[in-house]
């Protein structure tokens, strides 16, 4: 009997210090639909999504995480998780009333990071003349600007890698599929896990700020490689700098490009990397000469990625490595 709780990543709520600068953003360039707003608060969607929202923009004074939601595989499997969390004493209880999805229940990871769980969802319902001509798809399919499919996942920071790793694992069934260490150390700096085929769609990050529940970036999911490509063409032109790639991580396989919208946290574009069908995995470990990071062992990662949200307010782990450590470790 599988132990599967977590169906996938349904939305991530990104704070910005610009949110009427960082809306145009998503919409033009980005190229997301606007579902709806409330308060502070906009909501918008890929494509691709049956939800009412994936991404959730809200107005703060910087830019960082507010919470990040997941879908359960059913009513029952939601119990059970609550259940879970509130065991491991993590539970901030629930919440009646959320804009595109019915009761929540939230819970704060080791990190810091606020995390909600939910069964009930209000579907999309295109306007007229956007009805797709084909069943499987929420949308007719009319891109604008990058217009990924949609979300893929999102990475967070924490003062212990293997700790968040193993929580995720043994408290929600998450699988743990891979991590890798220090080239210098046998530290763990960067580790995923999956609720699905993916090889991740929650990356973890090793932070010595001693600032809790940062982000790191959040990341989109287009068709191809032709697509990532395009994306990057289409920031160029737009005047939003290309912070790493394009290129392909050792750790997923997975193509890559970030860069930074206006307000703040962290974007990717990705596509490819394998498919996870094994029942028993066995985590596996990666030494950054491996290429985890990059692939092609060609491209050194910049010092800025080392940057997370909400900013430390110091210099980003100035007392970890002279050197950059995570130029040859993996961040996705």
């Amino acid at each position: 009997m599988s132990s599967r709780l977590i169906a996938h990543l349904a939305h991530v709520e990104v704070l910005s210090p610009k949110p009427e600068e960082s809306l145009p953003f998503y919409t033009d360039v980005l190229g997301l639909v606007k579902s709806g707003r409330s308060g502070q608060s906009i909501y918008l969607r890929a494509w691709g999504e049956w939800g009412h929202h994936s991404l959730q923009l809200t107005e703060a004074p910087q830019p960082g995480l507010g919470h990040v939601g997941w879908r359960t595989w059913s009513p029952e499997d939601l119990d059970s998780a609550v259940a879970k969390v509130d065991a491991a004493g993590v539970g901030d209880g629930w919440l009646e009333d959320s804009t595109g999805h019915g009761r929540a229940y939230r819970y704060r990871a080791p990190g810091g990071q606020i995390h909600e769980l939910f069964w009930e969802d209000e579907r999309y319902v295109p306007p007229p003349g956007m009805e797709s001509p084909f069943p499987d798809r929420p949308q007719r399919y009319v891109p604008r600007g990058i217009a990924p499919r949609q979300i893929d996942h999102v990475t967070v920071m924490s003062d212990d890698v293997m700790r968040d790793a193993e929580w995720y694992r043994d408290t929600l069934a998450y699988t743990f599929t891979e991590y890798t260490v220090l080239p210098h150390a046998d530290i763990p700096v960067f580790a995923m896990v999956t609720n699905n085929e993916k090889s991740h769609d929650l990356g973890i990050i090793l932070d010595q700020s001693g600032v809790p529940g940062r982000v790191h970036h959040v990341a989109w999911w287009v068709d191809s490689r032709d697509e990532l490509l395009r994306a990057a063409d289409i920031l160029l032109n737009a005047d939003v700098a290309i912070e790493f790639g394009p290129g392909r991580h050792g750790m997923g396989e997975q193509d890559y490009l970030y860069f930074r919208p206006p307000g703040g946290v962290r974007m990717e574009i990705n596509t490819g990397g394998y498919r996870l069908y094994v029942p028993d995995w066995e985590t596996k470990r990666w030494h950054p000469d491996q290429g985890s990071n990059t692939f092609y062992r060609n491209v050194a990662m910049p010092d800025s990625m080392m940057e997370a949200y909400p900013p430390a307010g110091l210099q980003e782990d100035a007392d970890m490595d002279a050197a950059n450590p995570w130029a040859a470790a993996s961040v996705h």
